[in-house]
Protein backbone atom coordinates (compact mmCIF):
# COMPACT_ATOMS: atom_id res chain seq x y z
CA UNK A 1 0.00 0.00 0.00
CA UNK A 2 0.80 3.61 0.00
CA UNK A 3 2.04 5.59 2.56
CA UNK A 4 -0.96 7.84 1.98
CA UNK A 5 -3.23 4.80 2.45
CA UNK A 6 -1.14 3.76 5.75
CA UNK A 7 -1.24 7.34 6.56
CA UNK A 8 -4.91 7.23 6.83
CA UNK A 9 -5.17 4.50 8.30
CA UNK A 10 -2.68 5.17 11.35
CA UNK A 11 -5.02 7.89 12.18
CA UNK A 12 -6.00 7.41 16.10
CA UNK A 13 -7.93 9.68 18.46
CA UNK A 14 -5.35 10.93 21.09
CA UNK A 15 -5.75 12.28 24.39
CA UNK A 16 -3.65 13.33 25.75
CA UNK A 17 -1.43 17.22 25.50
CA UNK A 18 1.13 19.20 26.55
CA UNK A 19 0.05 22.63 28.33
CA UNK A 20 2.07 24.68 25.13
CA UNK A 21 -0.44 26.65 23.14
CA UNK A 22 -0.89 25.62 19.47
CA UNK A 23 0.71 28.15 16.81
CA UNK A 24 -1.36 30.36 14.69
CA UNK A 25 -0.27 28.58 11.57
CA UNK A 26 -0.58 25.51 13.16
CA UNK A 27 -4.52 25.80 13.94
CA UNK A 28 -4.98 27.72 10.86
CA UNK A 29 -3.91 25.14 8.62
CA UNK A 30 -6.15 22.50 10.54
CA UNK A 31 -8.89 25.27 10.15
CA UNK A 32 -8.22 25.76 6.19
CA UNK A 33 -8.64 21.94 5.72
CA UNK A 34 -12.08 22.37 7.22
CA UNK A 35 -13.14 24.45 4.92
CA UNK A 36 -11.33 23.07 1.65
CA UNK A 37 -13.47 20.05 2.41
CA UNK A 38 -15.99 18.72 -0.24
CA UNK A 39 -19.74 19.14 0.93
CA UNK A 40 -23.03 18.38 -0.48
CA UNK A 41 -23.68 20.25 -3.25
CA UNK A 42 -20.46 22.89 -2.68
CA UNK A 43 -23.38 24.48 0.36
CA UNK A 44 -20.57 24.37 2.99
CA UNK A 45 -23.09 24.78 5.39
CA UNK A 46 -20.88 24.80 8.84
CA UNK A 47 -19.17 27.44 10.41
CA UNK A 48 -15.87 26.17 12.59
CA UNK A 49 -15.28 27.49 16.16
CA UNK A 50 -11.75 27.92 17.07
CA UNK A 51 -11.65 28.14 20.92
CA UNK A 52 -8.58 28.70 22.47
CA UNK A 53 -9.35 30.77 25.52
CA UNK A 54 -8.99 28.36 28.56
CA UNK A 55 -11.95 29.20 30.29
CA UNK A 56 -13.55 29.02 27.72
CA UNK A 57 -12.95 25.66 26.65
CA UNK A 58 -13.50 24.69 30.55
CA UNK A 59 -16.86 25.98 29.49
CA UNK A 60 -17.50 24.23 26.96
CA UNK A 61 -16.64 21.28 28.53
CA UNK A 62 -19.56 21.45 30.45
CA UNK A 63 -22.16 20.49 27.54
CA UNK A 64 -21.27 17.04 27.40
CA UNK A 65 -20.81 13.91 29.06
CA UNK A 66 -16.96 12.58 28.24
CA UNK A 67 -15.39 15.80 27.52
CA UNK A 68 -12.19 15.29 29.28
CA UNK A 69 -10.15 15.71 26.12
CA UNK A 70 -11.67 18.93 25.69
CA UNK A 71 -10.84 19.89 29.24
CA UNK A 72 -6.88 19.04 28.62
CA UNK A 73 -6.94 20.84 25.37
CA UNK A 74 -5.12 23.80 24.68
CA UNK A 75 -7.98 24.32 21.57
CA UNK A 76 -11.12 22.71 20.25
CA UNK A 77 -12.75 23.32 17.09
CA UNK A 78 -16.72 23.14 17.03
CA UNK A 79 -18.16 22.32 14.09
CA UNK A 80 -21.64 24.04 13.87
CA UNK A 81 -24.21 22.62 11.19
CA UNK A 82 -25.35 25.41 9.88
CA UNK A 83 -29.89 25.33 9.25
CA UNK A 84 -29.06 23.80 5.72
CA UNK A 85 -26.70 21.55 6.47
CA UNK A 86 -26.54 17.94 7.25
CA UNK A 87 -24.43 15.90 9.60
CA UNK A 88 -22.54 13.75 6.61
CA UNK A 89 -20.72 16.97 5.83
CA UNK A 90 -19.95 17.76 9.76
CA UNK A 91 -18.18 14.23 9.83
CA UNK A 92 -16.12 14.95 6.40
CA UNK A 93 -15.07 17.78 7.59
CA UNK A 94 -14.20 16.68 11.09
CA UNK A 95 -12.09 13.73 9.80
CA UNK A 96 -10.55 16.15 7.15
CA UNK A 97 -9.65 17.97 10.31
CA UNK A 98 -8.21 15.08 12.09
CA UNK A 99 -6.18 14.32 9.58
CA UNK A 100 -4.34 17.75 8.73
CA UNK A 101 -3.67 18.14 12.88
CA UNK A 102 -2.07 14.27 12.22
CA UNK A 103 0.10 15.32 9.35
CA UNK A 104 1.74 18.70 11.24
CA UNK A 105 2.27 16.85 14.33
CA UNK A 106 -0.97 18.16 16.01
CA UNK A 107 -3.25 15.40 18.28
CA UNK A 108 -6.93 15.27 17.87
CA UNK A 109 -9.88 13.74 19.60
CA UNK A 110 -13.79 14.34 18.27
CA UNK A 111 -16.09 14.62 20.91
CA UNK A 112 -19.95 14.87 21.19
CA UNK A 113 -21.91 17.86 22.78
CA UNK A 114 -24.58 16.12 24.42
CA UNK A 115 -26.48 18.86 25.69
CA UNK A 116 -26.66 21.10 21.79
CA UNK A 117 -28.85 23.47 23.13
CA UNK A 118 -26.87 24.25 25.98
CA UNK A 119 -23.80 24.49 23.54
CA UNK A 120 -25.73 26.39 21.24
CA UNK A 121 -26.08 29.12 23.92
CA UNK A 122 -23.01 28.73 25.00
CA UNK A 123 -21.23 29.65 21.44
CA UNK A 124 -23.88 32.00 20.63
CA UNK A 125 -25.18 29.80 17.88
CA UNK A 126 -28.20 31.21 16.01
CA UNK A 127 -31.53 29.02 15.64
CA UNK A 128 -31.72 26.39 13.40
CA UNK A 129 -27.77 25.56 13.32
CA UNK A 130 -26.22 23.37 16.05
CA UNK A 131 -23.41 22.83 17.71
CA UNK A 132 -23.16 18.79 18.51
CA UNK A 133 -19.60 17.92 17.67
CA UNK A 134 -16.02 19.11 18.48
CA UNK A 135 -12.36 18.64 17.64
CA UNK A 136 -10.40 18.46 21.13
CA UNK A 137 -6.63 19.57 19.96
CA UNK A 138 -3.08 19.60 21.36
CA UNK A 139 0.48 18.60 21.02
CA UNK A 140 0.88 15.00 21.96
CA UNK A 141 2.99 14.62 25.40
CA UNK A 142 5.47 11.83 24.66
CA UNK A 143 3.29 9.14 26.28
CA UNK A 144 0.10 9.86 24.07
CA UNK A 145 -1.57 6.69 22.98
CA UNK A 146 -4.71 5.85 21.45
CA UNK A 147 -6.99 3.84 23.64
CA UNK A 148 -7.50 0.32 23.14
CA UNK A 149 -10.89 -0.51 22.71
CA UNK A 150 -10.96 -4.61 21.32
CA UNK A 151 -9.55 -3.55 17.94
CA UNK A 152 -11.54 -3.42 14.93
CA UNK A 153 -14.65 -5.46 13.92
CA UNK A 154 -14.15 -8.52 11.30
CA UNK A 155 -14.50 -7.19 7.63
CA UNK A 156 -17.32 -9.94 7.21
CA UNK A 157 -19.37 -8.09 9.82
CA UNK A 158 -19.47 -4.86 8.49
CA UNK A 159 -18.48 -5.54 4.43
CA UNK A 160 -21.60 -6.19 2.13
CA UNK A 161 -21.18 -6.98 -1.54
CA UNK A 162 -24.39 -5.69 -3.58
CA UNK A 163 -26.89 -6.07 -0.94
CA UNK A 164 -27.15 -6.51 3.06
Amino acid sequence: MSDQYDFIMGLRALRDYKPEPLSNEDLGAILEAGRWTGSSKNRQSWTFVAITDPERIQGLAEHGDFTQPVRDSVATIVLVQEADGNMFDIGRAAQNMMLAAKAIGVASCPITLHRTEDANEFLGVPDGAQARYAIALGYPTDEAKPRQFGGRKKAAQVVKLNHY
